[in-house]
């Protein structure tokens, strides 16, 4: 743990967002997966322009991430973790951590390791719960309206319900996937992107969104 303490430390107050690269993935709740040439919030629906042209308006509901296609020619596998249990454990955060006790409190209730849901906090919104991305993430756990709706939080905006909605998301994927690495793939670009590649996908930003968690929460991973 001193080396998970070092690790947090050094990296949680430094934000590393995507490029904008002018092509999207968007996945849907159903499973599929669309190529788009962009994918914005409007209102409660997603306005997703397609590459041969044309667009299409869909309930924000109905998608569960958009995430920038952009794929390494060569892609290194990123590796299962060693030892680095992800279930709650009573390791204090560091004092001064933005929402320390909250994230401890939600932590314990959805049995996810407090370090773990910071570290995925600082990656998601680098603590800033007023977080909002294009396609609609918003909140510190950047939670898409299907996934707060499916979790039942009616203000993303609220730190602790937002907290809550991500650390229950999280735990569902663990369960699904039986991987914190394909768990944290599936919370950046979608779980049926998983299923489609049969592990992490090519995508450069769900790549290294995986390794700065695991080296945040793990300190054995590195972008």
């Amino acid at each position: 743990m001193t080396k998970l303490l070092r690790t947090f430390v050094g990296l949680w107050l430094i934000l590393a967002m995507p490029a904008t690269t002018g092509a999207e993935i968007v996945a849907f709740t159903d499973g599929r997966i669309l190529k788009a040439k962009d994918a914005y919030l409007d209102g409660s629906s997603i306005i997703i322009e397609l590459r041969g042209g044309g667009t299409l308006r869909v309930p924000a509901t109905r998608v569960e991430r958009v995430v920038s296609d952009e794929v390494d020619d060569r892609p290194e596998p990123v590796p299962e973790p060693g030892e680095c249990p992800w279930t709650f454990d009573d390791q204090a955060l560091p004092d001064g951590l933005p929402f320390r006790d909250t994230i401890t409190t939600v932590a314990r209730k959805a049995d996810i390791h407090p370090w773990l849901l910071a570290a995925m906090v600082e990656a998601e919104s680098a603590f800033d719960p007023r977080a909002v991305s294009r396609a609609g993430a918003a909140g510190l756990t950047q939670l898409m309206p299907a996934t707060a709706a499916d979790r039942g939080v009616a203000d993303v905006f609220d730190p602790a319900e937002n907290l809550r909605g991500g650390a229950e998301h999280l735990h569902a994927l663990l369960d699904r996937f039986g991987s914190l690495t394909l768990a944290l793939a599936a919370y950046n670009a979608g779980p049926a992107t998983i299923d489609r590649y049969d592990g992490v996908p090519p995508y450069r930003e769900t790549r290294r969104y995986v390794r700065r968690v695991l080296g945040m929460f793990c300190g054995d991973a590195s972008d």
